[in-house]
């Protein structure tokens, strides 16, 4: 097992700026970050941050998205199916040059933007045709694929475990899976423990996130983290395990994950009662 925190915490585009973070993070214990790649207008950019990612001895997994309608894996419009296939191939070269092991994240639908129906069968058909065209691509540049279902407020195409692991057989690629995060479980899952056998049982669990009630430190809110830790670890889970809470940091991500007032004190909180409540977990 891995633990990793996401860098989102503190920026949607990581720069020298951030390197003292990722410093400290090394320091505290951490095996990795989560590095966000939202701006693909330089992937010899990553290159750098993959360069210091191993002077401090970390590993790196990524967390993307699909920016706008014109590069939406749902849209009714082929050729926006399309953009969002060649973002997401553009992505999967940012990825590479940081040495990324797994991409995940909601890259199916634009965050917050709703139809006001259902998922419908020709949206699920339109995402699965660009991550098939998308999954290979990862494979080759070493990136494990690892799709995220977003709560209601955030997203309607996969909301549940149940509906994720439906998603990756229809996607059907070695290199496709999903992924579990505990804050969309609390809200979404009737039971969290079934929902994670459910997407274990697939074989395609290739990432977790762990996040609290209210996306600030771990083990400050509600969710029986701890338990849920170690039941992962229970069952057979032996990949990263990355701490996402998020701030104000990012006023555009605040907006779309409903982040109106601070839940922590200090961001030092959240990296250190983070790592030691996972570790304790894990032991």
């Amino acid at each position: 097992m891995k633990i990793g925190f996401n860098l989102l915490l503190y920026t949607g585009h990581v720069t020298e700026a951030n390197y003292s973070v990722i410093e400290k993070l090394k320091a505290t214990g951490y095996d990795g970050v989560e590095v966000p790649i939202f701006d693909v207008s330089n992937p010899a950019h990553f290159k750098g941050i993959g360069q210091v990612l191993m002077d401090n001895g970390l590993e790196c997994t990524a967390v993307t998205v699909l920016p706008d309608e014109a590069h939406n894996a749902i849209s009714p419009v082929a050729a926006n199916r399309q953009g969002a296939i060649d973002h997401l191939k553009r992505v999967l070269e940012c990825a590479h040059n940081a040495g990324v092991q797994t991409l995940c994240g909601p890259y199916y639908q634009v965050l917050g933007q709703f139809t006001g129906a259902f998922p419908s069968e020709a949206e699920l058909a339109g995402a699965a045709e660009v991550h098939r065209a998308i999954a290979p691509v990862a494979e080759a540049a070493g990136v494990k694929c690892a799709i995220e279902a977003l709560n209601r407020f955030e997203s309607h195409l996969l909301n549940t475990m149940e509906q994720a692991a439906a998603y990756v057989k229809r996607v059907d690629h070695p290199n496709f899976g999903t992924m579990y995060d505990t804050f969309h479980a609390n809200i979404e899952e009737k039971n969290p423990f079934a929902a994670i056998d459910t997407v274990f049982a697939t074989g395609k669990l290739n990432h977790v996130h762990i996040s609290e009630n209210d996306r600030g430190t771990p083990g400050r809110g509600h969710i029986n983290i701890t338990e849920q830790i170690k039941h992962l670890k229970k069952i057979g889970y032996d990949g990263w395990m990355t701490i996402e809470a998020f701030g104000s940091a990012l006023p555009d991500l605040a907006a779309a994950t409903r982040v109106w007032r601070d839940f922590f004190p200090s961001t030092e909180q959240v990296y250190t009662e983070g790592y030691a409540l996972i570790k304790n977990a894990l032991a």
